[in-house]
């Protein structure tokens, strides 16, 4: 049986670097297809022998989120704002991001990658559905894989012993 979309989840912390317990945002509310680009660096070369060499040097990941909608309930919402708003850059947009694929919902523990992310906004306004604010995120490093449990659909993330 295939997994459904919903499997693959996306949060991110919407503290922005605050110390303590993150506070995780699931992301796709109102978003109908999301996917994390990985972006791949590739070459494939064709020597004069014939010969076919082939490199990969890593990937620059990103996920675009369009759209978002402004809604100061959300907690996402201030942050997003003062970013677009305030034209912020560098740190200031700097949060974690979470990866978790559910396999088995009825398993406790579900594998799982926190990274160091940005989030930047592409655009704000939008039409007569309401003020959106679209963003990217980012992929950072410091990729840490591990597992999450769910409670009450709240993320919490535990690291791999090293």
């Amino acid at each position: 049986m295939k997994l459904t979309r919903g499997a693959y989840r996306t949060f991110v912390d919407t503290t922005f670097g605050g110390t303590g317990t993150p506070s995780w945002y699931w992301i796709g509310k109102d978003i109908e297809e999301m996917a994390t680009e990985l972006n791949p660096d590739t070459e494939t070369k064709k020597n004069i022998l014939d010969e076919t060499s082939f490199s990969h040097s890593g990937y620059e990941p990103s996920t675009e989120a369009d759209p978002f909608y402004a809604d100061p309930s959300d907690p996402l919402y201030p942050k997003l704002r003062d970013i677009a708003m305030g034209r912020l850059r560098g740190d200031d947009c700097k949060t974690s991001v979470l990866e978790v694929i559910v396999e088995d919902t009825e398993a406790t523990g579900h594998l799982a990658y926190k990274e160091d992310c940005y989030l930047v906004p592409t655009s704000i306004g939008g039409d007569t559905s309401g003020v959106s604010i679209p963003f990217t995120i980012n992929y950072a490093g410091n990729r840490t894989k591990g597992t999450v449990a769910f409670a009450n659909k709240v993320p919490t993330f535990t690291a791999d012993a090293e």
